[in-house]
């Protein structure tokens, strides 16, 4: 979901050009899959589309390539530093530590994860709360 709210914020700054925005998979369990039906009634809800998208799983030529790689909870955060052979050059971070301490109502650092407990309502105000920040702090007015 944080891939398709960040690029409809970029989108919606006119800076769609400008930013190369992926996901990626730290586990292989999903590759090859299209978005999780909850999570796109949840980004449906909101007016965000992602058809043709398929999961794909990190690897180490992201580092270098990318110039932020962003998860979503310490979990994620272990397996990107395994994956990638660890951050040097400090691109890793969990998305909610863009935000105030303040913004972050539900699980502290963790966006909510929704697989077991299915309140994908949840895990979008999380993130669109760490998407909003990192837009305020790259400097993208949305």
């Amino acid at each position: 979901m944080a891939e398709f709210i960040m690029k409809k914020m970029v989108r919606t700054a006119g800076l769609e050009d400008e930013y190369e925005i992926a996901s990626a998979a730290t586990s292989t369990e999903e590759l090859g899959n299209p978005v999780y039906p909850m999570a796109r009634q949840e980004l449906a809800k909101h007016g965000i589309g992602c058809p043709g998208h398929v999961a794909r799983q990190l690897n180490e030529g992201d580092y270098a390539h990318y110039d932020m790689i962003i998860g979503m909870d310490e979990e994620n955060m272990a397996e990107m530093q395994r994956i990638v052979g660890g951050d040097p050059e400090g691109k890793l971070s969990l998305l909610l530590d863009h935000t105030p301490e303040s913004d972050t109502k539900h699980h502290g650092r963790s966006v909510s994860d929704p697989w077991y407990t299915r309140k994908f309502n949840i895990a979008w105000d999380d993130i669109y709360t760490g998407c909003k920040a990192l837009c305020e702090e790259l400097g993208i007015r949305i």
